[in-house]
C-alpha cells in the first residue's frame, strides 16, 4: 500500500500570488471565470464546479498598520472525510495517497457532498450534474510529481511530501512562527483523522472563516452508522407489515361480505 502523503501551507509565506490557482486550472483543464474583486485583491468568492482553489484575502489592523492575511481555499482532504461518508453510491474514496476523490461514473449529483462537508467544499454542476473539487491532482502523484499547485508555488508556502516529514515540518515551522506571529495556530483537525492539506494560520480559525475544531457531523455518522444499514430492513418490515395488515384486512371484509349475504338469505326466506 502507497504511504499517505500530504500538504503543508504556511500562510507566512503566502504572497497570495494566486499562482496556485492559475495551476490548478491549467493542470485541469478548467475554464477561466468571470469574477469581480470580493474585497481588496480577492477575485473568487466561493467554489464553483470549475474553480478549486483559490486564496482569500484578510487584512488585520494592528500596531499603527494593515498585515495582510492570505489563506488558500481547497478541499482539505479530510482523513475521515464526511461528504464519503454521506455519498449514498460509494462515488467518493480516498486514494492510496490519502486524497479525496469524486469517481464521476458513480455520482448522480445529489448533493449529499456538498450538503454534508465539514468545510463546505464540492460544488455540483448543473450541466453534467456532478460534483466537483480538488482531486490532489492523483494524475501527477502517482507519477512521481506533486501537485500542480505545490508545483508552481514559488515562496514555497506550499510543501508537498510523505505524511510523516510534512508533520514532523509542519511542528518545527510551527515552533518558529510563532516567535513572530503570537497569534498563529496549527490547524491539523485530529477529530478528522488530519487532513491532508495541513495549515499553520497566523490567527484562530475563526478568523478565516474555519471550523475552531472541525469533526464529521453526528448527523452523518447516524446516517452511515444507523439508519443506512438498517434503512432496508426498517423498509421491507414495513412493507412485510403493510402487506400482513393488508390480507389480514382484507380477510376480515371478506368475512363480513359473507355474514352479510347470510343475513340477507335469511330475511328474504323468512
Amino acid at each position: 500500500m502507497a504511504e499517505r502523503m500530504s500538504v503543508l501551507f504556511d500562510a507566512s509565506k503566502c504572497t497570495a500570488c494566486q499562482a496556485c490557482s492559475i495551476a490548478c486550472k491549467q493542470w485541469n483543464a478548467l475554464p477561466a471565470e468571470k469574477t469581480t474583486l470580493t474585497s481588496s485583491y480577492q477575485t473568487h468568492q466561493d467554489f464553483t464546479p470549475r474553480t478549486w482553489t483559490y486564496i482569500a484575502f484578510k487584512e488585520a489592523w494592528e500596531n499603527n498598520k494593515v498585515e495582510w492575511l492570505f489563506r488558500k481555499e481547497q478541499c482539505m482532504h479530510c482523513g475521515e472525510a464526511a461528504c464519503e461518508k454521506a455519498c449514498n453510491h460509494q462515488a467518493i474514496a480516498h486514494t492510496e495517497q490519502g486524497f479525496v476523490v469524486i469517481d464521476h461514473t458513480k455520482c448522480i449529483g445529489c448533493g449529499y457532498c456538498v450538503t454534508n462537508c465539514t468545510f463546505h467544499i464540492p460544488r455540483v454542476d448543473p450541466k453534467t450534474n456532478k460534483a466537483y473539487k480538488c482531486t490532489g491532482c492523483p494524475d501527477r502523484v502517482l507519477n512521481g510529481l506533486k501537485p500542480a499547485c505545490v508545483q508552481t508555488c514559488q515562496p514555497e508556502a506550499l510543501v508537498y511530501g510523505r505524511r510523516e516529514e510534512i508533520m514532523a515540518l509542519t511542528q518545527k515551522r510551527f515552533e518558529q512562527v510563532k516567535k513572530t506571529h503570537s497569534q498563529a495556530v496549527l490547524y491539523a483537525a485530529p477529530q478528522l483523522n488530519g487532513v491532508n492539506f495541513t495549515y499553520i494560520l497566523l490567527r484562530k480559525p475563526e478568523y478565516y472563516g474555519l471550523p475552531a475544531d472541525p469533526a464529521v457531523p453526528f448527523s452523518v455518522d447516524a446516517w452511515k452508522d444507523v439508519i443506512r444499514p438498517f434503512g432496508g430492513f426498517a423498509i421491507a418490515g414495513a412493507l412485510l407489515a403493510t402487506a400482513v395488515g393488508f390480507i389480514k384486512t382484507r380477510g376480515q371484509n371478506n368475512a363480513h361480505d359473507a355474514g352479510s349475504s347470510n343475513d340477507k338469505g335469511v330475511s328474504k326466506h323468512g
